[in-house]
């Protein structure tokens, strides 16, 4: 698989067969996967190893589902160390899973349950299926991700009024995670094409002051952005560093800061659609697994994530191809 720099193999990271990459310490480093190549810049408050800010990434058994999530969480120490270790745990869980709103149910659960000790977090979540290039989304009172249009160049808001497909939901929708059960979180698309970016951030970015004291906000970093030229994962964070440093004191903020690129690339997954000798030697894996007592994490049982191995049609009734192109041709035409 391609890296990022190929004289500097150490910069970046290809994920495995249903690896769970991320946490909540400083990193400055690339993931590859089918389909997707991310980026992850985040800084602990006052340099620290870990902090409050926390990110993961992670990849099927198949390589079609890449799960990624973003979380601002209250707190600082060790609450926040163990509260990492149980959303690697939940990622893990439904790692297989194409459909998310069961893993963000159970987010707003875990925090749910800690509320008499002030938990709460902020987060965005979304899940990339590689087969029709889909990134399906969800926000929880998060600061909304930016997303570039790889032929315009132009860049919006990636939020329910700005996707190709939204599911609207009735009663409390998108509050931060840990407020209140139940809560139900809205879900909207895209289709990614080639040179499409995505910017996932935590506050500190936007909350970043200048010297008169007033705040970034996010119509600031729209301004921004639109000044960085590279659009390599990597070089695209550094150069939006660098201006961030030049007038607004996001770097030495009183805040963790975290930030995620997402860019489309050419990978195909590791199991090939028809595969079946594959197919049985990962059923044969999880069966051992679940004799010896271990929780394997199994799909779940639909069209796409089972049939849509062994008949690569089935791939496109998820974000399908025809209905999305035609989506995202009538939206760059508003």
């Amino acid at each position: 698989m391609r890296p990022f720099k190929p004289n500097s193999p150490e910069t970046d990271h290809t994920m495995q067969c249903m690896e769970v990459w991320g946490g909540n310490q400083a990193v400055d480093n690339g993931v590859v996967m089918p389909g997707l190549d991310a980026w992850v810049y985040a800084k602990p408050l006052a340099g620290g190893d870990a902090g409050g800010d926390i990110h993961y990434v992670s990849s099927c058994a198949t390589g079609r589902i890449t799960r990624l999530l973003v979380a601002d969480v209250a707190g600082h120490g060790a609450p926040v160390a163990q509260t990492a270790s149980d959303l690697r745990a939940l990622m893990k869980r439904y790692v297989n899973y194409l459909d998310q709103s069961r893993l963000v149910g159970e987010l707003n659960t875990r925090f749910s349950s800690l509320t008499e000790s002030g938990a709460f977090a902020t987060a965005f979540a979304a899940t990339y299926w590689a087969p029709t290039s889909f990134l399906l989304a969800c926000n929880a009172g998060h600061p909304p991700p930016l997303w570039r249009c790889g032929s315009t160049g132009k860049w919006r808001l990636l939020n329910p009024e700005n996707a190709r497909t939204t599911e609207h939901r009735e009663g409390l929708t998108n509050l931060p995670l840990g407020i209140t059960e139940p809560t139900v979180y809205e879900q909207f698309g895209v289709r990614l094409r080639k040179r499409d970016l995505i910017l996932i951030y935590t506050d500190a970015i936007i909350e970043a002051p200048n010297e008169e004291g007033e705040r970034l906000g996010v119509d600031g970093l729209l301004t921004l952005v639109e000044q960085v030229r590279d659009t390599s994962p990597d070089g695209f964070i550094t150069e939006l560093r660098a201006l961030l440093n030049e007038g607004w004191s996001a770097e030495d903020s009183d805040d963790d800061m975290t930030m995620m690129l997402l860019r489309r690339n050419d990978l195909k997954p590791r199991m090939r659609a028809g595969d079946w000798i594959t197919t049985i030697r990962l059923y044969a894996v999880a069966l051992r697994s679940s004799l010896k007592g271990a929780r394997f994490p199994w799909p779940e049982w639909r069209m796409e994530t089972i049939g849509g191995i062994l008949f690569p049609r089935l791939n496109n009734r998820w974000g399908g191809a025809a209905k999305a192109n035609a989506d995202s041709a009538a939206k760059d035409r508003e």
